[in-house]
């Protein structure tokens, strides 16, 4: 008996001990994997999750890859050097230096635990490396795109025009995948389970990490939508090669889902219908307006002559149209958003329809990247003479306004003025890709301009 109370007794301590082991241990889950090594992460050193951006710490990559790092703790400056490649980063800009361009990050660089963690993607595009994500395992995967051999040719005489992924995400029914190139993919709706079936044609992985071989499979974390229970990516085939994305519903009765092309991603747009509970209309006899900043978040909309991101400007221009229409007493708004995150477009959709709003203005900012010289207001409505009339009326007063050149009121086919039920129309104020008009409508005074003349033109149209 003294003999198992003893045991018992020795095994007790033993375990007060191995326990805080085990703990620590289990705290630190996130593994870098560098060309098949595990990189050695300093304590409290890890990958972390920002926003839904996986960050990686830079200077952990910077120097398993021989790159020379300094870091100025009065600026909060990374310069990274390796032979003629240079980068410099600065915690909390968003804009990098890379051999003497700017580079727009989709997040600033961050210090977290005395770190300094960047986007994972910009580690992919910048520092030469494939990058893979294994959310389910919390498991970073580097190569060295120096060390990996080029794929063999697949023989069908199209070598080179393969189009390749480099990243996949899921996020407020939303699907974005960047590209190289656009394609037009195969979309297919299938029952039991409910799912939506994405084949990419004459389409590989690249940047993805490790090279997914037919019939392996890759799957998103899909926790933050209840509406989907799985979305998971596969090489179909490879010869030709062709990409396919399953998105598999959850306790979904209808979805409708659009889909386009923009800066490199293909984005799906999903409208699923499950019961939920509408908005509110409002009924204390005052016009619902609802204004629309073009983009966000995830989707920048196009690039700017200086390289700045057109969701920057649709915001601004959105926010100050707001603090115009709140001092209208007969005026109830509604904005579909106030700082930089991304509702679908069938979200905004959804939005003034549920309030059967009286106006829907979504706001833009026009590009064409090869004509700099292109420049100009034009105003888009769809079919319906009421988006026509209210398109006339704000047309008029940003001419009036700002001076830009006339490229007149347009019948256009774009969801959010297409499936909006209520007078709409979507404003393109002029053109980012133009020096000069973009100059003009990053400034504080055009753009009071052009706020001044959306809310005349919206109360010419009501009648206040």
């Amino acid at each position: 008996m003294k003999k198992s109370i003893l045991m018992l007794l020795w095994f007790s301590i033993l375990m007060l001990f191995l326990l805080p082991v085990q703990t620590n241990a289990a705290a630190n889950q996130t593994k870098i994997i560098l060309d098949g090594q595990e990189l050695t992460l300093p304590n409290d050193v890890e990958v972390v999750n920002v926003r839904n951006n996986i960050m990686i710490p830079i200077r952990v990559v910077a120097e398993n890859l021989k790159f020379n790092v300094n870091w100025d703790q009065k600026t909060q400056n990374v310069s990274i050097q390796q032979g003629s490649k240079a980068i410099s980063l600065t915690v909390g800009q968003q804009e990098a230096i890379v051999e003497n361009s700017n580079v727009t990050l989709n997040i600033a660089p961050q210090m977290i635990k005395n770190t300094v963690v960047v986007p994972l993607r910009f580690v992919s595009e910048e520092m030469g490396l494939r990058v893979g994500w294994n959310n389910k395992e919390k498991i970073v995967t580097l190569t060295n795109t120096a060390s990996v051999p080029s794929s063999p040719s697949n023989g069908n005489g199209n070598e080179g025009t393969t189009n390749l992924v480099h990243e996949i995400n899921y996020a407020n029914n939303q699907l974005v995948v960047s590209m190289d190139q656009e394609v037009t993919p195969v979309i297919t709706t299938l029952k039991n389970p409910e799912r939506i079936v994405v084949d990419f044609p004459s389409t590989d992985f690249g940047n993805m990490g490790q090279v997914l071989p037919v019939g392996s499979m890759g799957k998103l974390d899909t926790s933050d939508s209840p509406n989907v229970s799985e979305v998971r990516y596969s090489l179909f085939k490879n010869d030709p090669a062709q990409v396919r994305i399953v998105i598999e519903l959850n306790n979904v009765s209808a979805v409708n889902y659009s889909q386009q092309y923009v800066a490199g991603k293909f984005i799906l747009d999903l409208s699923m219908v499950n019961g939920p509970t509408p908005a509110t209309p409002v009924t204390d006899g005052k016009k619902v307006v609802v204004i629309d900043p073009g983009h966000g978040g995830s989707d920048p909309g196009t690039i700017s002559f200086t390289n700045k991101p057109e969701k920057n400007f649709t915001l601004a221009l959105g926010l100050k149209v707001q603090a115009l229409l709140k001092q209208e007493p007969n005026i109830e708004l509604i904005m579909t958003r106030e700082t930089d995150v991304y509702p679908t477009r069938s979200e905004r959709v959804k939005l003034a329809n549920d309030l059967n709003a009286d106006v829907f203005v979504s706001i833009h900012g026009n590009s064409v990247k090869g004509s700099p010289q292109v420049s100009g207001t034009e105003t888009f409505y769809y079919q319906r003479a009421s988006s026509k009339e209210l398109a006339n009326i704000i047309h008029k007063h940003l001419i009036e306004a700002l001076g830009f050149k006339d490229r007149s009121v347009k019948n256009g086919n774009l969801q959010v003025i297409r499936e909006t039920t209520m007078p709409a129309v979507l404003l393109e104020i002029g053109f980012l890709s133009n020096k000069d008009e973009e100059e003009a409508m990053m400034s504080e005074s055009m753009q009071d301009k052009a706020a001044q003349a959306i809310v005349d033109g919206i109360k010419e149209y009501l009648n206040l």
